[in-house]
Parts: C-alpha cells; sequence; structure tokens
C-alpha cells in the first residue's frame, strides 16, 4: 500500500510529516530515522483505529 506523506524541516530543527489522506494523522522525530519509525506507527495506528 501507498500513502502520500508530506513532510516538512521544523523551525526548531528536525522534521514533521502529515498525511493527507488520513485526516488529523501527523507526527515528528529529531531525525529523518526517527521522523520514518513515528510514521510507521501513526499511519498503523489510524488504519487499525479504522478496522474497529
Amino acid at each position: 500500500m501507498k500513502i502520500k506523506v508530506i513532510v516538512h524541516e521544523a523551525e526548531e530543527g528536525g522534521y514533521w510529516a502529515e498525511v493527507p489522506a488520513i485526516s488529523g494523522c501527523a507526527t515528528e522525530g529529531d531525525t529523518w530515522d526517527e521522523l520514518l519509525a513515528n510514521l510507521y506507527e501513526a499511519i498503523e495506528c489510524f488504519l487499525s483505529i479504522e478496522d474497529l
């Protein structure tokens, strides 16, 4: 499954990202790797709630 993600550089350092297809799904990370891990977790949580 492919999901579009928009990544932004945070003013205070690090990154934040939003998932336009999932209203309210956004996360942040101090590093690129942390951001990706947080994104996978956030998307998984939103999708698992939809399955209920």
